[in-house]
């Protein structure tokens, strides 16, 4: 494949022969992992380790009136229960807000509960024994005596002033507002020829991760310090946090993240039961194992995507769209989530909606309750499909109000790929985008007029297929502008350190980290590729605060634009002190020279003049040989942070092609397609991977996975027989294509695609559900689209 790039000093090192860059190669860890040779938290067995238990509350909201522990304490085994009056004296509460989200309020929290519980699991005490099982049995027998208050369920009347106040010192329960008036909107609707109105309900569901949340905390006396191992997306983030709260410098905590199970933004965050578990280790001096069960993960970890948006968009009769406006509602949960709040997903929502079109006229509202369910917050394109379904429903609903045909109004009104630089209504600055190009892809790849054709003709014989297509932008590359301007402690750049060792291999440590996505293998195939040695002599270095740079890790699309960044600029620096060390061993320039296979060869004919290998020993082992004043330098650091823009934008679209049984309201995915512009392509596989695997997460919420909630806050379907994720058996086939725009803020110039899968999927098929139905003249605005919902709509039940 060849990789476009806007930089010529990037083609004279990276697009070559050798080069790794654009080539789909097996993942430098795969060997590893197949051979069940990873090593994760749930793995790890340390010396005097205790097994912490969480005994979690069975209310959504209550006193807490008394808590006996006394038979608990005496079972064998148990070496302590803690409630959170004992812990707080470890460890110091916080509070999620950012100050650029303006108004955004939030209560302190605790690492477990005290006086009060605000939702369902949350903890009440922490159980410490020799084994889980002790453990277990042991919380079993703690008495809790609750004194149960009115719980606030419904976001829709959080704010009513009969509702109970969930936290009196906050006055009332709007955790955040945010207002956006762009250009002439109520005008831009009264000129209108048509104007359409909807009421998109999103369903609140999770990230179910293979490897639960885990975390071995083992603080040593001796040396005063903390090392924590945890699965996580962040390492110096939980590193900053834990020393912050517990009282100590970040030199005095260091956080280890092997493999990692799957995270999703699930693993991005700080959890009240992670924070105890350090705080634990260092209130009884010795290691404290914590590992979630499957029903703690759907009471504990993240919910996500639980909107209501009324939203409305205005069209003329020549397709051309003169507005859109949203209301959206949103509840959080009892506390914002620190550090990175819950409030950004609602933020994001505001700045997506429109995104891709060219329309000015945008009003906004959105507004974020708290209540007495699970914490709600960032989760795998966060925002992306609650703005990208809203706009493209109204889209389509705009298209059929006047006989427009939906691939037709999206032409008329996306951004047109020589329109950039340009900015939204928004305010989000869109460098360089390729819609107009990634619809054309989209339709050669389906056979667009095919489907349509074949569409009608089985609608004659009462089978009822639908075509469903969503345009999206992706936010990707964050810079300060993210977090770092709120006063959250979470670094936008990241740093990668190469150095040559004795043998003429390549040692690599990169502050990304992996979670399956494929940061070794990115990182191994950039530094190869500059440096001219193999894949398999580049060793990556990841997930380890002592043994990496600085930098935020991997979370919002980040790795491959700023971590990878990263490593080609170190790689360069390399490059270059390696070829200056080699011209003075062979009386050379180092214009002359170049590595290739690695090995020092002529820049003109290729011709071998010296291995890696052998410049390394003189370098290391006789460096008495060199010629007077030469001091070798095999070991160079980069960080790299946006600062131009401060978000990569990508984009993308995608179509979904699916039947719908008007009898038994069954939707039956047939084919999925995705053309998507990530920047450069690294590593074309697992971009495709990525792509795909984010679909699924899209499909599942489109069609199956939905936190269920009783009126009291109870979750009624926390296991993995009531709560539906999407199987292989319901996948269809996933097309994926590409178009390349690079940035030219980077060398690289990659973008991120970990959530552009994510981003439109659940909008394809809602509207292909729609595009279906519409001889029965239904309209859903609801997901997940259970064959209950369709049927509804249907009028049969």
């Amino acid at each position: 494949m060849t990789v476009t790039t806007s930089n010529p000093e990037v083609l004279s090192e990276l697009d070559r022969p050798n080069s790794y860059i654009g080539k789909s190669v097996p993942r430098p860890n795969l060997e590893r992992l197949m051979q069940g040779r990873g090593l994760y938290v749930s793995d790890m067995e340390l010396p005097r380790m205790g097994h912490v238990v969480f005994l979690r509350s069975p209310h959504a909201h209550a006193k807490i009136a008394g808590i006996d522990a006394a038979a608990a304490r005496s079972v064998p085994g148990v070496i302590a229960v803690v409630t959170g009056k004992e812990l707080a004296a470890v460890i110091t509460p916080w509070v999620g807000v950012l100050s650029h989200l303006k108004g955004l309020k939030s209560a302190p929290q605790h690492a477990i509960a005290i006086g009060r519980v605000c939702w369902q699991g949350e903890a009440v005490a922490a159980i410490v024994a020799t084994s889980r099982a002790v453990a277990e049995d042991a919380a079993e027998i703690v008495r809790v005596d609750y004194e149960e208050l009115e719980a606030v369920t419904d976001m829709r009347t959080a704010l009513d002033p009969a509702t109970r106040v969930i936290h009196p010192s906050l006055g009332d329960n709007l955790a955040f507002e945010r207002n956006l008036d762009a250009g002439e909107v109520d005008a831009a609707f009264a000129g209108s020829d048509a104007v359409v109105e909807a009421d998109f309900i999103f369903g609140r569901h999770t990230g179910v991760t293979l490897e639960p949340r885990s975390v071995v905390a083992d603080w040593n006396a001796a040396e005063v310090r903390l090392t924590i191992y945890q699965g996580t997306q962040a390492p110096h983030m939980v590193q900053n946090l834990a020393a912050l709260h517990l009282g100590l410098s970040e030199s005095q905590v260091r956080v280890v993240c092997k493999d990692v199970g799957g995270s999703f933004g699930i693993k991005v965050h700080i959890y009240a039961d992670e924070m105890a578990t350090y705080a634990l280790s260092k209130l009884l001096r010795r290691p404290i194992k914590f590992v979630a069960d499957r029903v703690e993960s759907f009471n504990t970890d993240i919910h996500a995507r639980d909107h209501r948006c009324l939203g409305r968009i205005g069209v003329r009769r020549d397709g051309v769209i003169t507005a859109f406006e949203i209301d959206d509602l949103t509840g959080i949960g009892p506390y914002s989530m620190y550090p990175r709040t819950s409030a950004i997903e609602a933020n994001q929502v505001v700045n997506l909606v429109g995104g891709p079109y060219v329309t000015k006229n945008y009003r906004a509202r959105a507004r974020v309750v708290l209540q007495n369910k699970n914490v709600m917050c960032q989760y795998r394109a966060v925002g992306h499909p609650i703005a990208c379904s809203v706009t493209e429903g109204l889209v389509d609903l705009a298209a059929a109000k006047i006989g427009m045909d939906p691939v037709e109004i999206r032409r008329r009104n996306l951004i047109a790929d020589n329109a950039y630089p340009c900015a939204s209504p928004s305010g989000l600055r869109f460098e360089l985008l390729s819609h107009h190009a990634a619809m054309n892809k989209l339709m050669t790849m389906m056979d667009y007029d095919a489907l349509r054709a074949e569409q009608v003709a089985l609608r004659s014989k009462g089978i009822h297929r639908g075509i469903g297509i969503a345009s999206f932008i992706e936010v990707t590359n964050p810079s300060a502008a993210f977090y770092g301007v709120g006063g959250a402690k979470i670094s936008s750049q990241d740093g990668v350190a190469v150095r040559l060792d004795a043998q003429g291999s390549v040692i690599c440590q990169t502050s990304i980290t992996e979670q399956g996505q494929g940061s070794e293998s990115l990182t191994a195939q950039i530094v190869g590729s500059v440096l001219g040695v193999s894949m398999e002599r580049v060793r990556v270095i990841l997930g380890d605060t002592d043994n990496t740079p600085y930098g935020g890790g991997t979370w919002a699309s980040r790795g491959a634009g700023i971590g990878g960044e990263a490593a080609l600029q170190a790689a360069k620096v390399l490059r270059r002190n390696i070829l200056d060390v080699a011209a003075a061993i062979l009386q050379s320039s180092s214009a002359e020279l170049d590595i290739a296979d690695n090995a020092i060869v002529n820049a003109g004919d290729g011709a071998s003049r010296m291995e890696l290998r052998e410049l390394a020993r003189i370098v290391y082992f006789r460096p008495d040989t060199l010629p007077p004043g030469v001091q070798p330098e095999l070991m160079a650091t980069r960080h790299f942070v946006p600062r131009e823009y401060p978000f990569a934008f990508t984009n993308g679209v995608q179509a979904s092609w699916l039947e719908v049984d008007t009898d038994t309201g069954f939707v039956k995915l047939l084919r999925h397609w995705v053309v998507e512009d990530c920047g450069t392509l690294i590593n074309p596989q697992l971009v495709d991977e990525q792509i795909r695997g984010g679909v699924v997460q899209g499909l599942g919420a489109a069609l199956f996975e939905k936190c269920a909630y009783d009126e009291r806050g109870q979750l009624t379907n926390a296991n993995m027989a009531d709560y539906l994720v999407p199987m292989s058996g319901e996948m269809p086939d996933i097309d994926v294509g590409h178009v390349v725009s690079p940035t030219a803020e980077t060398e690289l110039g990659a973008k991120g695609a970990g959530e552009a899968g994510t981003a439109g999927a659940a909008a394809a098929v809602a509207n292909a559900v729609n595009d279906a139905l519409r001889p029965f003249g239904a309209v859903i605005t609801e997901i997940p689209l259970t064959p209950q919902t369709i049927l509804t709509a249907l009028g049969r039940i």
